[in-house]
């Protein structure tokens, strides 16, 4: 996978934001839920089932009228992309040999006839058992993709690279809210060590469903500590932070600390690699296993911040961080 798709992005099609696939002409060998699975594809080589071999995508039978299939995925949250991942991996002599991509915005479920469709992709060769990731150029948000495969086949998954654009005039800036939430438009910058989950998980929707559904890195044996920097949705003044680590309990961070910063953004090697210089937020505090942490009169008073640098001592899982504040005016 590219680092120019993946990089300061999330996947938009992943479910815990909301995402659906809402329609498929045909899913016969391949329920077309499986396409924006939040795992990695499997194949388990003795699975079948009542329609066949059992594989992990979507998968339609093969056509004999000349036309070609497809689905939709209405995104849980408007975003604009950035790129796309077409993975075709197990699918070797059932893959299509090519696919498009569009997308549009409608306030509907499942888009109607009159819909205007945008090209995002045009349509383009695929390999069998590969990953084809693939630059966007769009840039107004869409609500929902459509994946054309041609003329049949079977496809593993669909990532779609970029950043959630929410209606902020929907949103009520009145009130407190999390300036990193992910469906919000909060995003991972960069992190030092993802080896056993990713930064992103730990600004996702609702508390941690397992240790697996956090950030945590490797088991440091060198001087150090571990760090991730999020962007926040939104500038604003922080009032409370929650630091999570639930599931984490031989495995939680010895101690934790937060700095933050109001920056204009640009590169994300630029911003982590400044970001060991920011103001503390919030002074290095004690952790426990399996416990959510609230912090409060503990914060500094920075003014308003665009960034913040969750640091880990010496490393260490987290499950959820939140950023509790007000939008900067």
């Amino acid at each position: 996978m590219t680092a120019d798709i993946t990089k300061d992005t999330i996947d938009l099609t992943q479910p815990r934001l909301g995402s659906r696939v809402v329609f498929a002409t045909d899913d016969f060998f391949g329920a077309k839920e499986r396409l924006i699975g939040p795992r990695e594809p499997v194949f388990k080589p003795n699975k079948y089932d009542e329609h066949g071999k059992w594989m992990d995508g979507w998968e339609s039978r093969r056509r004999r009228d000349g036309g070609h299939d497809d689905a939709v995925i209405r995104l849980g949250v408007p975003g604009l992309l950035r790129g796309v991942d077409i993975d075709t991996r197990h699918f070797t002599g059932n893959y299509p040999p090519e696919a498009s991509l569009e997308g549009c915005v409608s306030a509907d479920d499942l888009p109607g006839d009159d819909t205007e469709w945008l090209t995002l992709v045009p349509r383009r060769g695929l390999d069998g058992d590969s990953r084809h990731p693939i630059a966007v150029e769009h840039g107004n948000p869409v609500t929902h993709l459509r994946l054309s495969i041609f003329p049949d086949g079977g496809v593993a998954r669909l990532r779609a690279y970029g950043t959630v654009a929410p209606d902020w005039s929907r949103i009520d800036l009145s009130k407190r809210l999390d300036l990193a939430a992910l469906e919000l438009g909060g995003r991972p910058v960069a992190a030092n060590d993802e080896h056993f989950g990713r930064l992103e998980n730990i600004i996702a929707p609702g508390r941690g469903r397992n240790m697996g559904d956090g950030w945590e890195t490797r088991r440091r044996r060198e001087p150090g500590h571990d760090w991730g920097v999020i962007a926040l949705a939104r500038p604003g003044v922080v009032e409370k932070l929650v630091i999570d680590t639930a599931f984490f309990k031989g495995n939680y961070p010895d101690r934790c600390s937060v700095q933050a910063a109001l920056i204009e953004g640009g590169p994300a090697d630029d911003i982590a690699a400044a970001s060991a210089d920011w103001p503390l937020l919030l002074p290095e505090q004690k952790m426990a296993a399996d416990s959510e942490h609230g912090f409060k009169k503990e914060l500094a008073d920075p003014g308003p911040v665009s960034h913040v640098r969750l640091n880990l001592f010496p490393d260490g899982g987290v499950s959820r961080f939140r950023v509790l504040g007000r939008v900067a005016s």
